[in-house]
């Protein structure tokens, strides 16, 4: 299954089965994360980890994700790890952004991280089986890229993104929600780079080339614009 077919049937897994992957299942996982894209002038850093170094959560392995505090930084982890995301349940692995769980050890520029295991937890069977606001109340078209880009997971499933479209390019803005669960924000602006891989993603599938992806402003006024041809 490839990564643009897996957006229509992952899903958030939360129980695992304990049992460690394979060294060898585990090095190739590090190898996608490796080559997995960034934004541009972005880089972040990335940690597979084992349970035994992880409070709050139930798989048996997880990616830590930590960056600088700003949000195009924070906008990478969801880009970056959103491959990693799909990849893993392309494989039939179990995965689960966590923003409750944290390292052992604290780190300041700790951001979230992503559980991931083995499980007996099905994949959904189509897109009906989401639950995510109407195509209209996120883009400005209904359009196939729009349709698959909604399914992308978020804090608490606000959502918090407008699609813009316009020839040749596809804003991704922060619009924010949910604002008066305060623990949530911090990560919105993850979330934009959820939804920006899934967007990403479908414009490829479309055998459309992307030919620039560029986070502008800042705080409420945060947005990612996406180039192609």
């Amino acid at each position: 299954m490839t990564l643009y077919e897996t957006i229509f049937t992952r899903r958030a897994v939360r129980q695992y089965d304990k049992t460690p992957l394979e060294d060898a299942e585990l090095a190739e996982i590090q190898q996608v994360l490796d080559g997995a894209k960034r934004l541009p002038g972005q880089s972040g850093r990335f940690e597979i980890v084992n349970a035994d170094k992880l409070k709050n959560a139930s798989s048996p392995h997880a990616i830590l994700a930590f960056s600088d505090d700003t949000d195009a930084a924070r906008a990478n982890i969801g880009y970056t790890l959103q491959t990693l995301d799909l990849y893993l349940q392309s494989k039939g692995y179990g995965s689960l952004w966590m923003g409750m769980a944290k390292p052992v050890t604290p780190q300041d520029d700790y951001r979230i991280l992503l559980a991931f295991g083995k499980t007996d937890t099905p994949p959904r069977s189509s897109a009906g089986d989401f639950k995510r606001r109407a195509v209209l109340q996120i883009s400005n078209e209904d359009n196939d890229v729009a349709r698959a880009a909604r399914l992308a997971p978020s804090a608490v499933n606000f959502q918090p993104w407008k699609l813009e479209f316009a020839p040749g390019k596809v804003t991704v803005r922060y619009v924010g929600r949910g604002l008066g669960k305060l623990v949530t924000l911090q990560f919105q602006k993850i979330d934009i780079g959820i939804i920006l891989k899934h967007v990403e993603l479908v414009l490829e599938h479309e055998d459309k080339t992307v030919t620039g992806i560029t986070p502008k402003g800042s705080g409420k006024s945060f947005a990612v614009e996406v180039a192609y041809a």
